[in-house]
Formats: C-alpha cells, sequence, structure tokens
C-alpha cells in the first residue's frame, strides 16, 4: 500500500510537469504562428510610412526613418480614392445582402425542412464548392455580355442573390444546433415557414448572420479579378483596382501603395473588432451536428 501511494506521489508531479511544458510548447508554437502571419501586414505599414529612397533601400530597413506620414494624403490625393471606396460600398453592400437573403433561405430549407431527396441536393450544393471561379469565368462573361450587363456593377451584384454553397453550408449547420422544437411549436401557432426563419431562427442566428456578413464583405471588398473583367470605365472601378494605378510606372510608387492598401484594410479590420465575439461564436458552433 505504502508503495503505490509513493508511487502515485511521484507519477502525480511528472504528470503535471509535462502538461506544462505541453501547454508553453502550444504557446510558443501559436506565437510563432502568428508573428508569421503578422510579418506582411507589419511590412505593409512599414512600407507606406517609408521615403521612396527607403522603399528600395537595400538590406530593407524594416523601421522608417524618418517616417513619411505625408504618404497617406499623397495616395488619397493621387488618385480618386474616396470615389473608389464609394464604388466598393456600391457593390459590397448589395452583395452581403443578396448572400445573406439567398443563403439563410436555402441554408434553413436543408436543415429544417423534411422533404425528399434532401441530402442529396445538399451534397450537389457541396459539390459546387469544387468548381473554382475561373472555369465559369469565361461562360459568365458571355451571358452577362449577351445581357448587354457588362460596364455595369450588375454582374458584380446579381450572382450574390442566388446563393453561395460554401455559405449555405455554414447557414445549415448553426441552424442545427436549434431546437426543433421552437420551430414544432410555432407551426402550431400557425406560423409558415418564412414566418418561422424570420421571426424566431434568425434572431437566434446573429452570429453565423455577422460571420457570413464579414466573410462575404471582405471578399467583395478585397475582389480584384471580377470588377476587372466587367468594368469598362474608370470611374466604375473599385478600390481594389484603383490601388494598381501606384505601380503603372517605370518606378512603382510602393510606398503610396502601401498607404492605400493600409487604407483599403482598416474598414475590415474595424468592422471584425467590433464584430469579434459574434465572428469566433458563429464559427465554433457551426459544425457541431452533422
Amino acid at each position: 500500500m505504502a508503495e503505490l501511494e509513493l508511487t502515485g506521489n511521484v507519477r502525480r508531479p511528472h504528470s503535471t510537469v509535462s502538461r506544462s511544458v505541453r501547454r508553453v510548447l502550444g504557446v510558443l508554437a501559436a506565437l510563432l504562428v502568428g508573428i508569421i502571419f503578422f510579418l506582411p501586414f507589419y511590412w505593409m505599414v512599414s512600407t507606406s510610412l517609408k521615403t521612396p529612397d527607403q522603399t528600395f533601400q537595400s538590406p530593407p530597413a524594416w523601421i522608417p526613418s524618418p517616417f513619411a506620414f505625408s504618404n497617406y494624403p499623397e495616395a488619397v490625393n493621387y488618385i480618386p480614392f474616396g470615389t473608389y471606396v464609394l464604388n466598393t460600398l456600391k457593390v459590397a453592400i448589395p452583395s452581403v445582402f443578396g448572400t445573406l437573403l439567398s443563403c439563410s433561405l436555402v441554408g434553413y430549407g436543408f436543415a429544417r425542412i423534411n422533404a425528399p431527396g434532401r441530402n442529396v441536393l445538399f451534397y450537389i450544393c457541396l459539390a459546387t464548392m469544387m468548381v473554382p471561379w475561373a472555369v465559369t469565368m469565361v461562360p459568365l462573361f458571355v451571358m452577362f455580355k449577351a445581357l448587354h450587363w457588362t460596364g455595369t456593377y450588375l454582374p458584380l451584384i446579381v450572382p450574390h442573390f442566388f446563393g453561395n454553397a460554401f455559405y449555405i453550408f455554414l447557414f445549415r449547420q448553426f441552424f442545427l444546433t436549434i431546437p426543433m422544437e421552437l420551430s414544432d411549436a410555432a407551426t402550431i401557432d400557425g406560423s409558415s415557414q418564412l414566418g418561422i426563419l424570420w421571426r424566431i431562427i434568425l434572431p437566434l442566428s446573429k452570429p453565423i448572420v455577422v460571420t457570413v456578413g464579414l466573410f462575404e464583405f471582405n471578399r467583395v471588398w478585397s475582389d480584384y479579378l471580377a470588377p476587372l473583367i466587367f468594368l469598362q470605365r474608370r470611374e466604375q472601378f473599385t478600390l481594389a483596382i484603383g490601388l494598381t494605378y501606384f505601380l503603372d510606372r517605370d518606378r512603382p510608387m510602393w510606398n503610396l501603395a502601401m498607404a492605400g492598401a493600409t487604407l483599403a484594410v482598416l474598414p475590415v479590420l474595424i468592422l471584425f473588432l467590433v464584430a469579434q465575439r459574434s465572428f469566433i461564436e458563429g464559427i465554433t458552433m457551426t459544425g457541431l451536428k452533422g
């Protein structure tokens, strides 16, 4: 008996030390990964505060000296920055609304409505995620050109009202975590499926609504290829295209380009900081049920 107690007393400190070592190693690994992901952002901000000579300095300077804060007003004045921001918002806001509307409806159907072939249709929907946008790019351009939509914002907005497989998946998985008894009680009270979705399900689904909204806003805000293909006039261009004018020279103005890019990142960063609690909750709760 004494031998067993001695053995147990010896093993407990060893186990505690092992857990502590694993925890410290995990924190160090997370810190290293965080630094790696933070470096590009730091380099962008650092370059935005450099003079042209410092930008091309070799070896590169990690800390500008002196700080060229004038790069920011110069970048805003060099291109019609405000116009490009408004153009981007003209595309982003209706795109986010269309995505939330269409994907929540389809996700609700897959999650809460029992219908023959529901799972088969869901798997077919997921299979469309395997088709890269580059494959459909040319057919979409031909179709929108036939509709005389090229040169307008319609090709950038209308497709978002027809759903997105990834966001439909996120909505479905989150809706599955909501007790079915709530829907049954509303059905007994005479509520329609749309009424259940609007009055019960969506008010309980703020985290996933915020998550999908942030994902889609960030995607549209930083999209470069689609506006480049479908827009034709410079006054229509979005911010992602407008920033390329800093590089359209024999000697690219990287400091002004990075200043413009830093300003372009700020709205998405602020949105995430404001809604990060709902965003994290939406990510962690999605997929709890299959």
